[in-house]
């Protein structure tokens, strides 16, 4: 008979306490961890997204000037008994402008300060006044008053981003064309609007009567092009590849390539547009046509590996049930799988479609990078996008165009997360549980 004493178990359950406490401890520090790690990245993208803000959000303000007009035909330059069209649209319409602020302003006689005094109205003005008269011939002869927009340099003195108790040395704007400044709000004729013309305008050297909409409209042609192409490409290779390709090392070639394709950086495809599509097949630079093209190849192994997801998560009970009931193979699958996977395959498409509409460098290399300031009327004219518009303004020295890149990136934003927020309330909307 053994005698000896039962061991004491206390040492042993004070051990496993203590590890207990040590991995609650390691637990709680995880969490903490994490929890910084979000906090630390929302606080990143809060401090980009106020950046942006903060310098963008004037620019949808424009500073205008309402000036006395004289449609006079003398200082058009132009006959004044029933002039053609030819005539009103070669008139010097600067001569207007120049007329109406020296009625106001009397007492400046000199040259330089006759030129300071001009530089208070954009230059583009006279293209204003030629768009009035050519729509409305009555005009010649008769005095208007008009809205016209300041030069950049007032815009920016006006908006407050130039500091007017600078020495006059360490600003643009001198001290007597701030003094007119004054006048002219003294008596009403310098105010700040909503800038219409950012959004309903072209690009321009002045970046106060510069838009983005043209950029916007490339950039719907691209992703014309790019969702008729690459939605039904991808869906078919999907299809495919999942519901009838034999498994062999072929089918496994394909697979890796796909996967491969999604993590090729996007100037590569930009280059093969470049080889292929405009020196080999001869199709125009900066088209959005061959835009189009190049982003169709960079979001198709997006899109199939998204669909082969959602065609997987179809549970094989629905295959097995269409085909026990004398469906066949192509029944099946369009009637029964495809219908239920369409959901994810519409997510990973739009999430392609929102990182195509953000791509600048192949964009870059087929040359949509060019000055273009009429606004596209098809996919094969010449256009730019909006990355490509911010990264032409970013390259600007002007100050004023450093606001107008804040609102196009602000514009861009909001694309891309109506974009994803479309994308999230499609799966949540049709997404199946089993």
């Amino acid at each position: 008979m053994n005698n000896s004493p039962t061991p004491n178990p206390a040492p042993a359950i004070d051990k496993v306490r203590a590890g207990l406490a040590r991995r609650r401890a390691a637990e709680k520090r995880f969490r903490a961890y994490g929890l910084s790690g979000i906090i630390l990245g929302l606080a990143f993208v809060a401090t980009l997204f106020l950046s942006i803000i903060s310098q963008g959000y004037t620019a949808f303000f424009q500073t205008e000037v309402r000036l006395p007009i004289t449609f006079d035909p003398a200082l058009l330059g132009i006959p004044a008994n029933a002039p053609d069209q030819k005539a009103l649209s070669t008139a010097d319409y600067d001569a207007l402008v120049k007329h109406s602020l020296a009625e106001l302003f009397p007492k400046v006689t000199q040259r330089r300060e006759r030129r300071q005094l001009s530089d208070l109205v954009s230059g583009g003005a006279s293209f204003e006044l030629r768009g009035m008269l050519l729509s409305d011939p009555s005009l010649l002869g008769r005095q208007v008053e008009v809205w016209l927009p300041a030069g950049d340099d007032v815009d920016m003195l006006m908006k407050g981003h130039f500091d007017r108790n600078a020495p006059e040395s360490e600003r643009r704007v001198k001290d007597n064309q701030i003094g007119w400044l004054d006048q002219l709000t003294g008596e009403e004729r310098l105010v700040q609007r909503f800038n219409t013309t950012f959004f309903t305008a072209g690009d321009s050297r002045e970046p106060e009567l510069a838009g983005i909409w043209g950029a916007i409209s490339g950039s719907f042609y691209v992703l014309l092009v790019t969702l008729s192409l690459s939605f039904p490409i991808g869906v078919a290779a999907a299809v495919y590849l999942e519901e009838f390709a034999p498994t062999n090392k072929w089918t496994d070639l394909i697979e890796v390539n796909i996967n491969n394709l999604a993590a090729v950086p996007s100037i590569v495809f930009g280059l093969l547009g470049l080889a292929v599509f405009i020196n080999f097949f001869g199709l125009p630079r900066s088209a959005p046509l061959v835009g189009g093209l190049v982003l169709t190849l960079m979001t198709l192994p997006t899109i199939i590996i998204a669909s082969r997801a959602a065609l997987k998560s179809v549970p094989p009970s629905i295959r097995e049930a269409a085909l026990g009931v004398g469906a066949s193979k192509v029944q099946t699958i369009f009637y029964h799988v495809l219908p239920l996977a369409m959901p994810g395959m519409l997510t990973g498409t739009i999430i392609g479609m929102a990182q195509a509409l953000g791509e600048t460098a192949p964009l870059l290399m087929i040359g949509m990078v060019a000055f273009i300031v009429d606004i596209p009327q098809s996919m094969f004219d010449p256009a730019t996008v909006l990355p490509v518009q911010i990264y032409l303004w970013a390259d600007s020295p002007e100050r004023a165009f450093v606001e107008r890149t804040s609102a196009a990136i602000m514009v861009l934003l909001a694309f891309l997360i109506a974009m994803n927020f479309t994308a999230v309330l499609l799966r949540k909307r049709f997404e199946r549980r089993w």
